[in-house]
């Protein structure tokens, strides 16, 4: 014990003489003696403090005040070591603080232990984080163990509550900006939603409300005291607001109670006083306290309910009774805010909505004053936006607010049914049924179901919900609502006298009665104008006229009095003037009034003014009148759209006009003249389909009502044929205008409407290629423009559609043969003044003296220039008869212009009937044009007209105007495909290249594009290109385009000189001969092509080309003696040669000789004139070779082999010559000619090797001579031409046949074999030929290969191959079948084997 004693003086001694290491060890020493020393723990802590071994020291004070914890001098050891570490012990260092003020409480030394609490609150405050300082400051609360002790020592409560409400806020904002920024970036997350929780979050730990009441019981302030009653009202009301709805009701609860205190207290926060006005659910404006109302309004002046507020309650409507104010108050500023006027009111209440906008209790307020001010427009968008707003605050709030939500709906429907009655009243039905489902006795929805059914006619059901709410209500209004009602419902008697009786209890002198006074006068007045309809009754001034002046007197702008005052007027008064007045007041009072709108409309119609009819009917259609709701006995009202659609069409406007028409239809779909509306509007619009359909719809009975009279009829039908005119069907077009015609036979427009579309039916039947029926057409034109003239003769259309319908003679190659010249002359001389005729006839010579001469013909045959000369003259008259028509003037000009150039284009230079010609009619269309452009510049047809007449005038000029068409406009296929022309002309190759490059892209449908594209390709060395281009141009192209034809043939020709193997396939040769057919049926002088048909007519065996060859042949000759040109005597030639070629293929063998004997005569001079001396060498050999077999046919085999023997010379040894030579020779029969045969033969090969014919012949004749030196020699030969890809399949066929004759001139058992060999390698070589096949199956009898020789029949045939009907028909007979003989016959019967397969 004493050494105990001893250490601890000595410890205490080191520590006062600062040897804090001895202190350290002195006090361990005691430890280790005495563990529970209380001063060795002490002084051990201190030493090790003065060492700043701080954790070592904390542990020293800790376990020494353990041992004595209400010792104050471990605790000061602590409080002083954590001071020291300054911010890393703050948390101990509150501990070590509050159990040493204890300890100084218990030893009641209240200044040491308020120092200690001062000291530990300044630390905190300097050195910790807000949460430190606040657990600093919750010391000195009344919740703390020190707050009695120390209360007057230490600041007041209120205080302190309020720097820890500081630090709460701040740490909850901080927490939740934190929590929403982390939070809003995960996927899906939406920023609302995020909000709501983490403020959820946040709030159920929040102690703020707490710390906000015990600032408001502690504070003597009061003003601090309303600061955090606010403030704890707003955090209960945004918690509230976060809140899941089955968690509400007890936070609600405490929102209420707080915000009612706040009320009762009239302290001015908006929160309290919007819970407690709005979160009332009140079934009327009467169960709301007019006290509070009125607190509300002096308390928040410039709030937006509040502006609502005092304007309703200042208002006529309002339910309370108006604010008495005292003698003193009635000062001018108050009396000014007290009785405002009506205008100033409602811009009050409307500025005050518009800055409520979150609060539907005004927008409930408002809706009701507007269904009072008959606002139904205004009332409907507050009452939904209302229901919107209640939807929210009930969201917020938990509660349901059926009441205010009846309210709102009540507004809602009211102006639903008032507003454009009736498109709503569905709606407005649906919502008032649904409040008397819960309530059945609301007063509102029963007068509101009342007017829909009134509305809709249910009069009956509509008497019963009114007299239901005549139960509750004892109102005049619903009683004279009811009354009329049952007047309406057909008893008029019972309603006038129930409208008198209401009539009686008006009060007179109110404004509000006055109304109703005039709509009862007016009711009543119509209940007598129903009860006796006679014109009598209706007419008296006493009867219901004089009510509806009566009603007019109470009520100016009543609109019905003036609706029936203008039937009264214009039915039976006679005073149009007076209804036309009454008619309007009506409409401009109410839309409504659709009466007098349908009567204001048709007489603005009947004077023209559109303008107006337009107002009329598209105000009665914004009124919602027309259209019925859907279920209701009233019918929709269609002549508004009618109307409408009318009025477009008439400003060209079509695509409204079809919309207006079609809503027509929807309410009447059987009205007649909506269907010819909505048609005319549809062919306007270029739709002509659609409009179709539509004027078939007028062709319906259904639609054929009594009340149309003809006129109406045949319009419809008239326009029909229109429309079917534009779709290119002319002929259904031609019928409907006949039809039209025998009901109205004078009728003009239509007699040239058929006049139009039998021209356009003949220019279109000339492209089709139909020559006869544009020939028929023309001339019933012609018949009925002199029917027409009849009636009128100075219409443009009449003279144009007559010059085209001559014109359309000129297009085909019958010319004026067909032309009806007796229904020409009296159009041509319809007019006195022949003088019209002399326009331009200083040019073209086409004038009176033209006319008189075509007038005088009297010769059967007609040269072709007289359609011409007909068409020029109908043309000049059109340009006199539009002398005062600038724009049909240019037409016409342009018309004359073109046939002008037709002249010159094609009539011969010598004309029986025009003196003089030369350049004179290209010189008077240049004219015309010109005058056509000086007319209409902007038109891109004229400059483009001009352009190609210019184009071998002046190519500048036409350059020029081709451009400036492209500039007018640039998508003209056809201007850019002439410019392309005039480059090509030029020589400029890459400009026309362009130009027809644009063409194509402008329309790629156009031919001669594609032709320009072609013979550009031509004179670059492209022949295959220019055949693709040539080819695909006569695809696309009409059947009046000559050029496409003649380049389209000309190249397939070209590709037959190139290919010898597609002069067997018809489809090759078909088309271009089909092409060049229909080019003979167009005027041309082109011999030429008549040469070309005939040589591809040669090549199909058609005998028409003997036919054209003589006349070719009987032309050339006429030419050569005329003129004696060494041209036309080689053309002579060449025909005859060609001739004799035909000749010989039709067996006329004596004909072919002559022939082709007097073409070698003719071409024996080699200086004949022929351009190409190859194309003499070719005719001469042609002309020989076809002498030859002729006279070999003949029997003349000198004459025959002279004539090869002279081809072989000229030709220097050609093969061909020489194969036939050996043929003849060895037909001659005899044994020297054979051997020359073979002789020739074997020197052909010998130069020849690979020439197949040679090799062929040589095959054959070692067969038939049984030569097996020479078959075992050309075998070889033959099957390495059988594998030769040069060879042709009908070549490849006759190789198989040599060397199938070859097997089967064997002997012997290899016999069998080299037959089955040879046809397996046919096979193999050709396996889609059936000849392989056939072979197979004659040697095997096998089935097998007779279905596969047939089936590789079948897929060689046209279109897909070249195999030729009699091997079909040999195909079919391999089979052995009964029925594939039969159809062996059916193909091929004039073909014996497939008879003898029946067999």
């Amino acid at each position: 014990m004493s050494s105990t004693k001893s250490a601890l003086k000595s410890a205490k001694a080191a520590l006062d003489a600062h040897k804090y290491d001895e202190a350290i060890g002195q006090a361990q020493k005691v430890l280790e003696l005495d563990p529970e020393n209380y001063h060795a723990h002490v002084f051990l802590g201190l030493a090790l403090e003065k060492q700043d071994k701080n954790e070592d020291s904390e542990r020293a004070y800790d376990a020494a005040a353990k041992i004595r914890g209400d010792d104050a001098l471990a605790w000061q050891g602590l409080v002083t070591l954590y001071e020291k570490q300054a911010t890393k012990k703050i948390d101990e260092y509150r501990n070590a603080a509050l159990r040493l003020a204890e300890v100084f409480m218990k030893a009641d030394d209240k200044t040491r232990c308020q120092g200690v609490v001062d000291k530990y609150v300044g630390f905190a405050k300097e050195h910790g984080s807000r949460t430190q300082y606040k657990r600093a400051l919750e010391l000195i609360v009344p919740t703390s163990s020190l707050f009695d002790y120390l209360e007057g020592r230490v600041p007041s409560p209120a205080y302190t509550y309020a720097k820890i409400v500081e630090i709460v806020e701040a740490e909850e904002k901080g927490r939740i900006n934190k929590a929403i920024g982390e939070k809003r970036t995960r996927l899906g997350a939406k920023i609302g939603q995020v909000t709501a929780e983490v403020k959820r979050e946040v709030f159920e730990g929040s102690e703020l409300e707490f710390l906000y009441g015990c600032i408001i019981d502690w504070t003597n302030d009061d003003d601090v005291r309303r600061q955090y009653e606010e403030k704890i009202l707003q955090r209960a009301y945004d918690t509230l607001v976060v809140l899941p709805k089955q968690h509400k009701a007890d936070k609600r609860a405490q929102v209420q109670k707080l915000a009612e205190g706040l009320v009762i207290l009239k302290h001015p926060f908006h929160l309290a006083w919007q819970v407690v006005l709005e979160w009332k659910d009140a079934e009327t404006v009467e169960e709301f306290d007019v006290g509070i109302l009125r607190e509300y309004v002096e308390h928040f002046r410039e709030d937006g309910l509040s502006k609502v507020l005092k304007g309703y309650l200042d208002s006529d409507i309002s339910p309370f009774p108006k604010l008495q104010r005292s003698a003193d108050e009635q000062d001018s500023q108050e009396k000014a805010e007290a009785t405002l006027a009506a205008e100033d009111r409602l811009l009050l209440m409307a500025e005050g909505l518009e800055e409520s906008g979150f609060s539907f209790l005004s927008h409930r307020f408002m809706g009701d004053y507007f269904l009072h001010l008959e606002e139904y427009s205004s009332a409907v968008d507050a009452a939904k936006k209302g229901r919107d707003l209640l939807a929210t605050a009930s969201e917020v709030s938990g509660l349901i607010f059926q009441n205010n939500l009846d309210a709102l709906n009540i507004i809602l429907g009211t102006a639903l049914v008032r507003f454009q009655t009736p498109r709503y009243h569905s709606e407005a039905r649906l919502l008032f049924e649904a409040i008397l489902q819960r309530k059945p006795a609301d007063t509102a929805a029963l007068i509101g179901v009342g007017l829909i059914l009134e509305e809709e006619e249910e009069y009956t059901d509509a008497v019963d919900f009114l007299r239901k709410a005549l139960a509750f209500t004892p109102d005049i209004k619903i009683q004279a609502e009811a009354a009329w009602c049952t007047a309406l419902s057909g008893n008029y008697v019972s309603g006038l006298d129930d409208l008198e009786k209401c009539l009686a209890q008006l009060d007179q002198s109110d404004t509000p009665s006055r109304e109703v006074k005039s709509q009862i006068l007016y009711r009543i007045g119509v209940c007598i104008w129903s009860l006796d309809p006679s014109k009598a009754a209706r007419k008296h001034r006493d009867g219901a006229y004089s009510r509806f002046l009566s009603s007019l007197q109470s009520n100016m702008n009543y609109a019905p009095p003036y609706t029936s005052l203008g039937i009264y007027y214009a039915d039976y008064a006679k005073d149009k003037k007076r209804a036309r007045k009454c008619f309007q007041k009506a409409f401009e009072l109410s839309p409504s009034e659709v009466e007098a709108a349908e009567r204001l409309a048709k007489s603005f119609a009947d004077r023209g003014e559109w303008d107006l009819v337009e107002v009329v009917a598209q105000r009665v259609i914004d009124s919602g009148k027309v259209r019925a709701s859907p279920g209701s006995k009233k019918k929709a009202i269609s002549w508004p759209y009618a109307a409408l659609g009318v009025v477009q069409l008439n400003n060209q406007d079509y695509a409204r006009s079809i919309v207006s028409f079609q809503s027509a239809l929807r309410i009447s779909p059987h009205d007649f003249h909506c269907w010819i509306g909505l048609g005319e509007s549809y062919h306007n619009s270029g739709r002509y389909i659609a409009a179709t359909k539509a004027f078939e719809q007028t062709q319906k009975p259904e639609l054929k009502a009594d009340n149309l009279n003809a006129d109406d009829i045949w319009f419809s039908t008239y326009m029909l044929a229109n429309v079917k005119r534009e779709l290119g069907e002319f002929e259904q077009a031609i019928a409907g205008y006949n039809v039209v015609l025998q009901s109205k036979p004078g009728e003009f427009g239509v007699i040239i409407a058929l006049l139009q579309a039998l021209v356009e039916s003949a220019w279109r039947s000339i492209q089709l290629g139909f020559f006869g029926r544009a020939a028929s057409n023309a001339t019933e034109a012609i018949k009925v423009a002199k029917s027409a003239l009849e009636l009128r003769a100075d219409a443009f259309n009449l003279w144009k559609a007559v010059g085209d319908a001559c014109s359309i003679f000129s297009c085909m190659q019958v010319g004026a043969a067909d032309l009806p010249f007796a229904e020409l002359h009296p159009i041509l001389t319809a007019h006195k003044d022949l003088e019209l005729y002399d326009l331009l006839a200083d040019l073209d010579g086409i004038g009176q003296n033209a006319l008189r001469k075509l007038l005088e013909w009297k010769e059967s045959s007609a040269p072709p220039e007289l359609c011409f000369i007909a068409a020029v003259l109908f043309h000049k008259r059109a340009v006199h008869v539009c002398a005062n028509d600038v724009h049909a003037q240019a037409v016409a000009f342009y018309n004359l212009g073109w046939t002008e150039y037709r002249v010159h284009s094609c009539m011969s230079s010598e004309s029986i009937l025009i003196p003089k010609k030369a350049m004179g009619t290209l010189k008077a269309s240049v004219r015309c044009f010109k005058r056509a452009i000086e007319l209409e510049a902007s038109n891109s047809e004229f400059w483009n007209a001009l352009g190609v007449v210019t184009t071998g005038m002046s190519p500048k000029v036409s350059q020029h105007a081709f451009i400036r068409s492209l500039y007018l406009n640039d998508k003209s296929a056809r201007v850019w495909t002439n410019l392309g022309t005039l480059y090509l002309s030029q020589n400029d190759h890459q400009l026309a290249n362009d130009a027809f490059g644009r063409a194509q892209s402008a329309d790629p449908d156009y031919a001669h594009a594609w032709v320009g594209q072609g013979l550009l390709a031509l004179l670059i060395g492209e022949a295959k290109e220019a055949e693709s281009l040539f080819t695909h141009a006569f695809e696309i192209a009409d059947a009046s385009s000559a050029i496409t034809k003649q380049q389209y043939s000309l190249s397939m020709f070209d590709h037959l000189l190139r290919s010898p193997a597609s002069s067997t396939q018809a489809t090759d040769v078909l088309q271009p001969l089909h092409a060049l057919r229909q080019h003979n049926s167009q005027p041309n002088d082109h011999l030429s092509f008549e040469h070309l048909r005939a040589l591809f007519a040669e090549r199909i065996g058609d005998q028409e080309a003997i036919s054209i060859l003589s006349i070719v042949c009987d032309v050339e000759e006429a030419n050569y003696e005329e003129t004696e040109a060494p041209i036309s005597l080689a053309r002579f030639a060449q025909a005859k040669a060609d001739l004799a070629r035909s000749q010989l293929a039709a067996g006329e063998y004596a004909a072919a000789a002559e022939s082709a004997e007097m073409a070698l005569d003719l071409s024996s001079d080699e200086e004949i004139g022929v351009p190409d001396p190859a194309a003499r060498e070719k005719y001469r050999l042609s002309a020989h070779m076809t002498a030859g077999r002729a006279y070999y046919f003949l029997g003349s085999m000198d004459q025959s082999i002279e004539m090869f023997r002279t081809a072989l010379e000229e030709t220097d040894g050609s093969p061909d010559v020489i194969c036939l030579l050996a043929q003849v020779l060895w037909a001659k029969s005899g044994e020297a000619e054979r051997d020359v045969a073979r002789k020739q033969l074997f020197d052909c090969v010998e130069k020849h090797p690979s020439h197949f014919g040679a090799i062929s012949l040589i095959s054959a004749i070692a067969v038939l001579d049984n030569d097996e030196a020479t078959i075992e020699a050309v075998a070889a030969d033959l099957e390495g031409l059988r594998a030769d890809s040069s060879i042709d399949r009908s070549q490849q066929r006759k190789i198989g046949e040599i060397l199938s004759a070859i097997a089967t001139s064997k002997v012997g058992p290899d016999k069998y074999n080299a037959e089955i060999s040879d046809a397996t390698t046919a096979v193999m070589l050709a396996p889609t030929q059936p000849h392989g096949w056939s072979q197979l199956a004659q040697l095997t009898e096998e089935t097998e290969a007779a279905d596969m020789a047939l089936l590789t029949a079948l897929d060689a045939v046209p279109p897909k191959g070249t195999l030729d009907a009699e091997d079909l028909c040999k195909a079919w007979i391999g089979t052995g079948r009964i029925d594939d003989a039969q159809r062996a016959i059916v193909v091929a019967p004039w073909l014996p084997q497939a008879w003898d397969s029946l067999l």
